[in-house]
């Protein structure tokens, strides 16, 4: 197997293999790229259903571009040997979440999050597809995980596209019945597929994590998979993992968008209704809330903090001189980032849609805006000093700098708090 070459890819060592099917790492001998290639074989047990799967995954990946999917490379035919079709993609260096639980690895609840936002972000890409792309077998071996050294969780990829279903009926049924069993939820065992199918896949395999044991192993009552014994999660998160995993696709969520707005804002279901929070808040309302919250909250942490600093250097003198001087710069920039906070959010996520994406733009944002406000407010009252060295300028005027830059991001957390809860409070009263 190492020595074989398929066209211009150079077969370094197979990687799975099961009836029909093998993957294999390879190496592109004109780019020197490492590439995985699925091949599909004619041997005697073949169907067509197979290859009418294995063609669906080359397209499906052919028109995606998302940085957490394999790209699509090549596409052709083996003749020597026995004849195969060969599916070429980028190769992913890190290992599945599957091999991580056969060493026994348990995910802690911040972890399962964090996995969670990555996934649910990718399958929000993929369910806005024209057609939606629904992938049908969500679990550990088909997400890679490619670790970090910042003690955090890492990037998560997702993989294997060869049950993904592009095209469906109204009711989303389907002639083939594909999925693993544990991962796949009761609708899918006839057939039917639908974006909270995925999601059932999504909260099975959080589980497994959280447990390390696959969920076909551990018991299950009224079809529900009975895993509270074994974890040890906040109410919030817990609940959030039952929704997910509902035996009804009606009692479940529905969207990847509805799933990652409930986690992020610790939603609990209610009603019949779990659809995507759309509606938006007063605007009004959002713009006394911004700027009362900006200017009182990060002006007050900018004057409360700059009198603290100073204190180290010139106790009682320094401590009332520096919550002057912080007073100055902190309520007037507190009132302008009230205002751009709500610009932001009027523009760009006034029906809000993407959660996560909205609180890193404006804690962003305000960071950056602070930071550079007060690099330029302390530079020029630190002009007028006979010289500035190295010491000055860290302790005077960058170390405040960033500390005034990371209050307005505390104030405007505050405000995407405020307008995430809005909408919450929007949506169950639609229920």
């Amino acid at each position: 197997m190492s020595e074989q070459i398929l066209q211009r890819y150079e077969v370094q060592k197979q990687l799975g293999k099961k009836a029909g099917r093998k993957t294999v790492l390879a190496q592109d001998a004109q780019t020197g790229q490492m590439v995985i290639i699925k091949l599909l074989n004619f041997s005697s047990d073949f169907v067509w259903e197979d290859l009418k799967l294995f063609e669906r995954e080359a397209e499906t990946l052919k028109s995606l571009a998302h940085p957490a999917i394999p790209s699509y490379i090549d596409y052709f035919e083996v003749e020597e040997g026995n004849r195969s079709c060969a599916l070429v993609q980028t190769y992913i260096e890190g290992q599945s979440l599957e091999q991580y639980m056969q060493t026994g690895r348990i995910f802690i609840e911040d972890e399962l999050r964090d996995i969670a936002e990555q996934l649910l972000q990718i399958l929000i890409y993929l369910h806005e597809q024209h057609p939606p792309v629904i992938h049908r077998d969500i679990k550990p071996s088909n997400i890679i995980l490619v670790e970090n050294l910042k003690g955090k969780v890492g990037k998560v990829y997702l993989v294997d596209f060869g049950s993904v279903q592009t095209l469906a009926s109204k009711a989303g049924k389907t002639v083939t019945v594909v999925g693993t069993y544990g991962y796949m939820p009761p609708e899918q065992f006839g057939g039917y597929a639908t974006p909270a199918s995925d999601l059932y896949g999504l909260g099975a395999t959080l589980i497994a994590l959280a447990t390390a044991t696959h969920p076909a192993d551990l018991p299950q009552k009224d079809m529900r998979i009975e895993f509270a014994s074994l974890v040890n999660f906040a109410p919030p998160f817990f609940e959030w993992l039952e929704w997910l995993t509902e035996p009804s696709a009606e009692r479940r969520l529905k969207t990847p968008m509805a799933a990652l707005q409930a986690l992020l804002t610790g939603q609990m279901r209610s009603g019949n209704d779990d659809s995507a929070i759309a509606q938006p808040v007063n605007l009004a309302k959002l713009f006394w809330e911004a700027l009362w919250r900006s200017t009182v909250i990060g002006g007050g942490m900018v004057t409360f903090t700059a009198g603290l600093y100073s204190t180290a250097v010139i106790p009682v003198l320094g401590t009332a001189l520096g919550g002057f001087l912080g007073a100055l710069l902190g309520f007037p920039l507190g009132f302008v980032n009230g205002i751009l906070i709500t610009l932001i959010t009027r523009l760009f996520f006034f029906r809000l849609k993407y959660i996560y994406l909205y609180r890193r733009v404006v804690i962003m944002t305000s960071t950056i805006l602070g930071t550079t406000v007060a690099l330029i407010y302390f530079k020029n009252i630190s002009s007028n000093a006979s010289n500035i060295n190295i010491s000055l300028l860290l302790f005077w005027i960058v170390a405040p700098s960033v500390i005034t830059g990371l209050c307005m991001a505390t104030a405007s957390r505050s405000i995407a708090y405020f307008y995430v809860k809005q909408h919450k409070e929007i949506n169950n009263n639609n229920y």
